[in-house]
């Protein structure tokens, strides 16, 4: 015979039918004394029920397993929003670890030091030293260019595309600058950054227009200046929105009553997209 023994039954009075996978159309799955036997059409019978439950069980088992984990991936992404808190204007918060600070400005003491603070560019609402000092530790690192590395002590540089590992988070930062506004030149060196964390990619796009650069850029969560101050318009970020396909969308650069836009800006973010991502409107946490 051919195939490979799979397994075999009996009936217990001596009668046992082996059961072959691989074999050929036709091929006996026992000896031929063997289906002579009384027995043997039930003895197959049986087996085939028992293969055939088997294999309904797996079947169930996978679709659970499946189920399962689409779950676990929703609970995830679900709880990588929630990590996330707007702290004002440009400044927000990952809770992760690594606590990581962006562009804290007008934030208050907290009782556990960030891991670590990213500064974008040199403009007081994103670079704010006495606000560095209210939070920054002892281990903290601070991530920027090399404009905020001449004026404050021990800041890491980074360029456009270069990366760093902190604990489970990789940050790369990437060009941030405006094509039509002298706000944020290019050769000012202003930087976003690319948080990869627990299998997702955060964007923090820093104060910038519709660059060239982002074409290399596809985040799960994007947070987006919305400000039109040498910036994106709220109409742009929804160019931007369309064209990378973030499954999640934060405004920034927003919801102070002297800098930025408006929560009505927001909101008319929240209804340009509102068939592409989802434009998450935070309370503002301090």
């Amino acid at each position: 015979m051919n195939g490979v023994l799979v397994g075999s039954v009996g009936n217990g009075d001596g009668v046992k039918v082996s059961v072959l996978r691989g074999a050929a159309p036709g091929e006996s799955i026992g000896s031929l004394a063997d289906l002579k036997h009384p027995a043997a059409a039930s003895i197959i019978n049986n087996a085939g029920k028992k293969f055939l439950i088997n294999l309904l069980l797996a079947k169930q088992a996978l679709i659970d397993y499946t189920e399962s984990c689409a779950t676990r991936l929703c609970l995830r992404i679900n709880h990588m929003i929630e990590n996330i808190k707007w702290l004002g204007h440009g400044s927000f918060v990952i809770e992760g670890p690594p606590i990581i600070y962006i562009d804290p400005w007008r934030v208050v003491k907290q009782v556990f030091h960030p891991d670590v603070i990213l500064i974008s560019h040199e403009h007081y609402d994103h670079f704010s030293v006495a606000d560095i000092s209210k939070i920054r530790g002892p281990e903290t690192r601070i991530i920027s260019n090399e404009t905020i590395a001449a004026q404050l002590d021990g800041v890491t540089v980074l360029r456009p595309w270069q990366s760093i590992t902190v604990e489970r988070a990789s940050i790369k930062a990437v060009p941030a600058y405006s094509l039509n506004s002298l706000q944020h030149p290019k050769e000012a060196g202003g930087l976003g950054f690319v948080i990869s964390l627990n299998l997702y990619d955060i964007y923090y796009a820093g104060d910038t227009q519709i660059i060239p650069e982002m074409e290399r850029i596809q985040p799960d969560i994007a947070i987006l200046p919305i400000d039109d101050n040498g910036t994106l318009t709220v109409e742009q970020a929804a160019q931007v929105v369309r064209k990378m396909r973030p499954r999640w969308v934060i405004p920034s650069n927003w919801g102070t009553t002297t800098e930025g836009a408006s929560s009505m800006d927001a909101k008319t973010l929240q209804e340009l997209v509102r068939d592409y991502a989802k434009v998450i409107i935070p309370e503002q946490t301090r």
